[in-house]
């Protein structure tokens, strides 16, 4: 008899052993995949760092990535930013256009983005095969982002001269699950308004080059970015009122934010 409890404590405790051994298999193995599951997405969500640098000029940083859009300026415009992995070109105007900038920044491994208009207009030292040519409509993905050309031109009769449909590009740019739009020079026009799920809109709003400040809200209200930075707003008569534009989105929907930077030093 002393010899069967012997037998059958010596069988608790091995399953007591194997019971816990399992638990601390499966503690561990959720353990493992909750650390996997954070790094991953702590290495997906990238912060967007906004950097101004003058009317339609900016730096866009994700990371250790570096976005130059419609750079001008000249290379001391860019002093204390990281050469860009990507440049974003709209159109073929001096604001947005600058081959005395271009080729006074280090560009050897940048991928330039820009419509055709633009790169047509390139030297022959620009013209490599890292340029992508986008022309309204159309997308392409380098690593982790995508951009999307969205037409931008004029409605106004008196302004179509100065941006014709078809020859510049606005874009989306998306990122990590964000929508980034970029306007370029444009009135109000039906592929604007038409956007969808945009996280963070730069609209313009200067004349006699692009569109009203009233025109401008109207379409803001209309495709509902979470946040909007009005930008490119000096016209022939100086700087819109960007203070109005702010205050026409908010008496008109409360859940969109705009954010004023600072885009006019002098």
């Amino acid at each position: 008899m002393k010899h069967l409890n012997l037998v059958l404590l010596i069988i608790c405790l091995a399953v007591v052993s194997c019971k816990s051994d399992s638990k601390n298999e499966t503690s561990n193995a959720m353990e493992t995949n909750s650390k996997d599951v954070v790094a991953e997405t702590v290495s997906e969500e990238q912060q967007l760092n906004i950097h101004p640098i003058s009317h339609a000029t900016m730096v866009l940083t994700y990371g250790s990535d570096v976005l130059y859009v419609d750079p001008t300026g000249g290379a001391e415009a860019f002093e204390g930013y990281t050469n860009p992995k990507i440049v974003l070109i709209t159109d073929i105007h001096g604001d947005h256009y600058s081959i005395e900038t271009l080729k006074a920044l280090d560009l050897s491994a940048s991928t330039i983005i820009a419509p055709k208009a633009v790169i047509d207009l390139f030297p022959e030292d620009l013209k490599t095969k890292r340029n992508v040519v986008l022309d309204n409509g159309e997308m392409a993905t380098i690593d982790h982002f995508t951009f999307e050309a969205i037409p931008m031109y004029n409605l106004r009769e008196e302004a179509l001269k100065f941006h014709p449909k078809g020859r510049g590009n606005g874009y989306v740019i998306t990122v990590a699950g964000e929508r980034i739009y970029i306007s370029g020079d444009t009135e109000d026009i039906p592929e604007m308004r038409a956007l969808e799920a945009i996280d963070k809109a730069f609209v313009c709003m200067n004349l006699p080059y692009t569109m009203t400040v009233d025109k401008a809200a109207e379409a803001v209200l209309e495709f509902k970015p979470k946040t909007v930075y009005p930008y490119h707003y000096r016209g022939t008569d100086g700087y819109s009122d960007v203070e109005k534009f702010k205050t026409l989105i908010n008496q008109g929907d409360e859940t969109i934010e705009v954010i004023q930077l600072e885009w006019y030093k002098e």
